[in-house]
């Protein structure tokens, strides 16, 4: 193996032991390796990702046909999509997860996408699975993008957002390009103005039910951490 190419696998290896890491194709072809945590959160690329909110793409038709048909806030599955595949419906990780809104091959089975690289049928899924997840956990959307990372079971199981870095940095990635902000850089946010769309909702309604559902547990759906 030449020695440029051997440190790239150990390159990949070292990150692979830190986080997600994702293959995407880009225009010309080639592939591009990165990944969701480790350094990935650093406040440059927080504001980066900021300005990447409700980012147009070819997708869009299907994301607002399938927002609409499970209530899910389009800006939302805009954000998941951004940081889970940047749009990419190549896009592979090194754990299975495929497609634009990274669906694992069981997830995909659950619900009915045969094709996990078609984005209609991906996107169909992960819509929802994230209108699902809000749904459990009454549109707590840190705990639901956190489900949506490392499975509905890690977060019952933590009563919260799992210890797992890769997911913290997920959250905060996913939410920073939803808010349009750095998640975390602010006392605040104004939840979904949209009272039939699932991915925002008032704190002080929920907080009770977050209390007695997860003990001790602070609701953070509409606040910074």
């Amino acid at each position: 193996m030449r020695p440029l190419a051997a440190g790239a696998v150990l390159l990949l290896i070292a990150s692979a032991a830190l986080a997600d890491v994702r293959v995407a194709t880009k225009s010309d072809g080639s592939k591009v390796i990165y990944n969701v945590g480790g350094s990935s959160g650093r406040l440059g690329d927080l504001r980066w990702l900021a300005k990447q909110r409700n980012r147009a793409s070819k997708y869009d038709t299907l994301i607002e046909r399938h927002s609409r048909r499970y209530r899910v806030d389009p800006i939302l599955v805009r954000a998941v999509i951004q940081v889970e595949s940047n749009f990419d419906p190549n896009c592979v990780s090194r754990k299975g997860a495929r497609g634009l809104m990274q669906l694992m091959p069981g997830t995909a089975k659950r619900y009915g996408v045969t094709r996990i690289h078609d984005p209609e049928e991906n996107i169909q899924g992960g819509v929802h699975y994230l209108a699902d997840l809000l749904e459990m956990f009454f549109d707590d959307l840190p705990r639901a993008l956190a489900a949506y990372n490392a499975g509905e079971n890690a977060v019952v199981r933590y009563k919260g957002i799992p210890p797992y870095e890769e997911t913290s940095t997920y959250v905060t990635r996913t939410l920073t390009v939803y808010y349009g902000r750095p998640w975390g850089q602010s006392l605040s946010f104004a939840g979904n103005r949209t009272p039939s769309l699932r991915g925002g909702v008032v704190t002080q309604i929920l907080q009770p039910l977050a209390d007695t559902l997860l003990p001790n547990m602070r609701y953070l759906g509409a606040v910074g951490r």
